[in-house]
């Protein structure tokens, strides 16, 4: 499994529900479409954790590369609802960060 991580902080501290809601109607949509296998939301607790990270994060699950991509083209058209979607998301938060992870060691790793 492959894992696009994404740390960000919010413009307004105030909207975090709002931001919540975003966010999950935004990546329920990519879950529901097959670009991505699942998705969590989570915020830092009592301010533990590097501050560069951001009080965010979002993990999107992808099988594999293949299927990451094909989300980022879907995104990358900026049209249709995915666009209003994604933009009601990115418009609401500063200092992004992101990453790529995979399962480790991977399946097909030789021992």
């Amino acid at each position: 499994m492959n894992y696009y991580e994404i740390w960000c902080n919010l413009k307004d501290t105030h909207k975090d529900i709002e931001f919540a809601d975003a966010v999950h109607a935004y990546l329920g949509e990519l879950k529901r479409r097959g670009l991505i296998e699942d998705y969590r939301l989570t915020r830092r607790k009592l301010g533990f954790g590097p501050a560069e990270l951001g009080e965010f994060n979002m993990s999107l699950a992808c099988r594999d590369l293949a299927q990451l991509e094909q989300a980022f083209e879907v995104i990358a058209r900026r049209g249709g609802d995915i666009e209003k979607l994604h933009a009601n998301v990115y418009a609401r938060v500063t200092d992004f960060r992101s990453a790529l992870y995979r399962t480790f060691p991977d399946p097909q790793r030789q021992r």
